[in-house]
Parts: structure tokens; C-alpha cells; sequence
């Protein structure tokens, strides 16, 4: 980076710049600065404020204009971003708030295999807002999709049943510990992607891609089974 990125207006707010954000999503800098160039205006209309435009250094020696934005800006400017550079900014956020958590520094090393009570709170209470605010925005294209698990009931079976008698079909396959949809499907619609991001007490994030089926999709497993269960 060309210059010092997150920037604390105060005690209680990180501020993340066009630059960082640049990087994070790997972006070019001068293309996130038109897109939010391009969304400033509703974001005024909305909420009656401009987004704060400062200056950097650039390796040239240069002063250069760059934004920087509150978390709550920045996932406004994500939601024109594909969905890999949106989890990035999300993910990042949450490693900026985790950073704040004051763990404590006892000398006793057997006090420090768990943060205290309070600082569990913490996290997890940071945890549900970035997942409330991020995973609404990772998850847009399988909002009301079903999961294996809820189709396989409409097919009066378990889990583990269907999804055999799936990749027996060729209508999925397993690989890298998650499923699939087969080739010959894909592009019509009948899955999505779903994210589910878990927290530990210490703070460890663990990300679970997983599939959903979409209305589409169950009426072609509705008519590859031969069960009428629309």
C-alpha cells in the first residue's frame, strides 16, 4: 500500500479506504473510485451525507484523492461487487473488529487459554452483526432456495439416501468435501450457492460453502424421481 489505510475517527469506528478496498478485492484502484463515484448520489439521498474524500501519497510522490468509508459505507459500495470480492470486504471487516477485542495480558499462561466472559459476548455479538449485515449480501442468489435436507423430506427420504441417489443419477457429484451440481446442469438455474460462517469463543472463523436447490431445480428432481411432491 501506498500509504497508511485504516485510519480510527475514534475509539469505537474503524475507517477503511478506497485503497485498501482496492486490494482486498483486487481491484484496480482508479475502478472502485468510479464506483463509488457512481453510488454516492443515492447514498446522499438516503442518508443526507457525502462519503469522505481525503488524500494519500502516492509511490511518486504525489497527492492523490482517495475515499474512506465507515464499514456500513463500504458494504453499501460491496453490494456492486461480485461475490467473492463482497466476502473478502466482509471477512476483512471482521478481522479489523476481532483486532479490537482486548484479550488481556495475564502473566499466567493458563488464563490466557480462554478470553473471559465478557470478551466471548463480544465476539460473539460482533460475530451476528457481520454475519447479519455480510451473509445477507453473500446469499441474495439462494435466498428462498432449499436445502438437501428439505428437499430430501419432500422426497420422504433422509439426507445421506438422496444425495446417494443423486450421484448415482449423475445429477451431482462430491468433490473437495462439498456437492455439486453435474456439468450437463449447470447454467439452468437449478442451484445456488449458500455461506455459513460459524464463530468459535476465541474468535476462529470457519466458512461452509454448501448447495441449494432452487423452485427449478426441485421440479427437475420432481421429474427425474417420479414423486409429485410440488
Amino acid at each position: 500500500m501506498e500509504t497508511m489505510i485504516i485510519k480510527t475517527v475514534n475509539e469505537n469506528q474503524h475507517m477503511m479506504t478506497s485503497l485498501e478496498i482496492a486490494e482486498v478485492t483486487g481491484k484496480q484502484h482508479c475502478h472502485v473510485m468510479e464506483a463509488i463515484r457512481k453510488m454516492e448520489p443515492a447514498w446522499q439521498k438516503v442518508n443526507q451525507s457525502n462519503f469522505r474524500l481525503i488524500e494519500y501519497t502516492d509511490s511518486r510522490g504525489r497527492l492523490m484523492p482517495c475515499y474512506q468509508l465507515t464499514k456500513t459505507e463500504t458494504l453499501y459500495i460491496a453490494t456492486k461487487f461480485n461475490d467473492e470480492a463482497r466476502a473478502r470486504l466482509v471477512l476483512r471487516w471482521e478481522e479489523l473488529e476481532l483486532e479490537r477485542l482486548d484479550f488481556g495480558s495475564s502473566k499466567n499462561p493458563c488464563q490466557n487459554k480462554l478470553p473471559t466472559l465478557q470478551v466471548q459476548k463480544k465476539i460473539l455479538a460482533m460475530a451476528d452483526e457481520i454475519v447479519g449485515t455480510g451473509l445477507r449480501m453473500l446469499n441474495e442468489p439462494a435466498e428462498d432456495t432449499l436445502t438437501a435436507t428439505q428437499v430430501a423430506k419432500t422426497f420422504n427420504m433422509n439426507t445421506r439416501d438422496f444425495n446417494a441417489v443423486l450421484a448415482d443419477m449423475n445429477i451431482q457429484y462430491r468433490a473437495h468435501g462439498r456437492w455439486h451440481l453435474a456439468e450437463h446442469l449447470l447454467g439452468r438455474g437449478y442451484t445456488a450457492e449458500r455461506t455459513h460462517i460459524d464463530y468459535s469463543l476465541k474468535g476462529k472463523r470457519k466458512i461452509k460453502v454448501y448447495m441449494t436447490w432452487t423452485m427449478a431445480g426441485l421440479k427437475y428432481l420432481n421429474s427425474q424421481l417420479g414423486y409429485p411432491n410440488l
